[in-house]
């Protein structure tokens, strides 16, 4: 049988200040602190001190003239091949959610193929492109005026390569992050501006795409740093960027952690410079825009 005290009389009005209080418990939270901080002071401590590592060794290679060439290079490839993964992305949104079926159907091609290719295999085919064709020729179609050619091997150079692979393999996620953003507006917005008598086109440029980027943002920012940290990749087909440019030294003096430490070191500040640019463009589209599309010049 049911105790009496563990039945509610819904009729009863309960007075609030009558009720326990559910006090909050600190000493829990501090307690699993302390533990948090304790193991990873311990984990660090252990690191700082080991004999295996030294470094001296660290300093004098942090700024090494070979590490920093490597550091601008894997800046401009994130910054290169994010841009054109960018500019594919927009172009691959806009056909996968267009009406055309051609385009649309070109978009989801796309998509599947480099998405299901790794970014490596990627890299390795770009760059032995040679062995599939011999030249690359730009000529007029029908005739044998010829406006551009050259050896593939010579054209198909390890930073082209390395921008062919990434660029396109970010065109494919970043399509689909800001198809995804596009997809996410409610279907009312774009009626209620066709109700005022705005074209379809300036409905998705003023409507629908501001929108879309804001909640796209995020997404293409942390795509972006996964690039600035695949861009080690390139090392495979002898790009001089960051990792490659550790790999030598190391290969020379032997000191594999020391010069692992270095690159950890320039890739963190690096992720840490993209996440406080994506910051401030969050920052920048989140504030209200007085542009509508009757003010468009």
């Amino acid at each position: 049988m049911t105790s009496p005290k563990t039945l509610i009389d819904r009729n009863v009005e309960v007075d609030p200040e009558t009720l326990p209080i559910q006090r909050p418990r600190p000493y829990r939270q501090w307690l699993t602190s302390l533990v948090i901080i304790a193991v990873v002071g311990l984990a660090v401590f252990k690191v700082v001190t080991s004999d295996a590592i030294s470094w001296q060794i660290v300093f004098d290679f942090l700024f090494q003239p070979a590490i920093l060439v490597g550091v601008r290079n894997t800046a401009f490839i994130t910054v290169v091949a994010g841009g054109i993964g960018v500019v594919l992305g927009l172009i691959t949104a806009i056909s996968a959610t267009s009406k055309n079926p051609v385009l649309r159907n070109v978009a989801r091609a796309y998509v599947w193929l480099f998405r299901g290719v790794p970014v490596l295999v990627q890299l390795i085919f770009w760059f032995n492109l040679g062995l599939l064709f011999d030249r690359v020729t730009i000529a007029v179609p029908f005739t044998d005026f010829v406006i551009y050619t050259e050896s593939t091997n010579t054209l198909i150079t390890p930073l082209v390569a390395v921008l062919l692979g990434f660029g396109i393999n970010e065109g494919a996620y970043i399509g689909e992050i800001v198809r995804g953003g596009i997809i996410s507006i409610p279907n009312g917005q774009h009626e209620a501006a066709i109700s005022l008598g705005i074209t379809p086109a300036r409905t998705f440029r003023y409507v629908i795409m501001p929108q879309a980027i804001r909640v796209a943002i995020p997404a293409v920012a942390n795509q972006l740093i996964i690039l600035l940290k695949l861009s080690a990749l390139a090392s495979v087909i002898t790009y001089g960027e960051l990792l490659h440019a550790a790999q030598n030294i190391y290969s020379v003096n032997l000191r594999t952690i020391e010069l692992l430490i270095v690159a950890s070191f320039w890739y963190i500040i690096l992720t840490t410079i993209c996440t406080w640019i994506q910051g401030i463009l969050e920052k920048r589209l989140n504030r209200p825009h007085a542009t509508s599309p009757g003010n468009d010049k």
